[in-house]
């Protein structure tokens, strides 16, 4: 088995080995993977920190040694939080929010030996209340993008995904899955701010989820990353005068 790392702002993950196949996540700065299998045009990959699979062109692929993806994988993430960076070395990379700086010391990130520049905002995570509000907050009005997880596009489980990874907390990709992350709420009345909240479409599947700013309202990526009413029935478009999602259940994610 090989593996790699990302060492672009992004890397397009598709369903399929083809660039007309439907994107199904991005891989960002930082994060490494398994290569399970590599065709003549693209390999498929296994990320580190959600397990998730799919296709990425050969092009876009840097190798790393398996004991450096060990090292990596062992470490505490040291995770982006400005909207924008740049990492500076043998080459210069734009990098965007949520992004890993891989063996970060002394404002120097490093892959392959090769030592990059860093002199943005970081995090190695919050597991605080405030903080998952405050960075959600930051995505407002980001485009919905399906498969995207930036500032630049982001659909519903990416945002949520991206917002605990910020926080140190690792959740599962798509909303399907997450709803097996944290605890279940019972009541309604009894949500706090940084709850998850799921959604299901009119076949019962869970296909939507948000973070809950109090018990009425909710942060979601929806056409864009949007602050909603909520209650027991589902989210409330006001404008629209209707409601938009059918509410499925809580899941707690922090304790405090």
């Amino acid at each position: 088995m090989s593996f790699g790392i990302c060492k672009l702002s992004l890397v397009p993950m598709r369903e399929n080995p083809s660039d007309k196949s439907e994107m199904v996540n991005q891989i960002l700065f930082g994060e490494i993977y398994e290569i399970l299998r590599t065709d003549i045009k693209f390999s498929l990959v296994k990320l580190n920190h959600d397990g998730y699979e799919g296709w990425i062109c050969n092009k876009q692929v840097t190798n790393i040694e398996e004991q450096e993806y060990i090292n990596l994988k062992n470490e505490i993430s040291s995770v982006t939080t400005d909207i924008i960076d740049i990492v500076d070395g043998d080459e210069k990379f734009p990098i965007l929010m949520g992004s890993i700086l891989p063996s970060l010391k002394s404002n120097h990130c490093f892959i392959n030996n090769q030592a990059y520049e860093f002199s943005g905002n970081y995090t190695q995570g919050f597991s605080d209340i405030k903080m998952v509000t405050k960075n959600a907050y930051s995505f407002l009005n980001a485009p919905y993008l399906w498969g995207g997880r930036t500032v630049f596009g982001i659909d519903c489980s990416g945002f949520t995904q991206l917002i605990y990874r910020m926080n140190g907390i690792k959740i599962y990709r798509d909303a399907k899955d997450q709803i097996k992350n944290g605890r279940f709420i019972d009541n309604f009345s009894d949500a706090k701010a940084g709850d998850l909240a799921f959604f299901v479409n009119e076949n019962g599947l869970v296909t939507h989820v948000g973070i809950m700013l109090s018990n009425s309202k909710i942060i979601h990526s929806s056409g864009k990353v949007r602050i909603d009413s909520i209650d027991e029935n589902g989210i409330y478009d006001t404008k629209k005068g209707t409601y938009t999602h059918k509410f499925k259940k809580l899941k707690r994610i922090i304790e405090n």
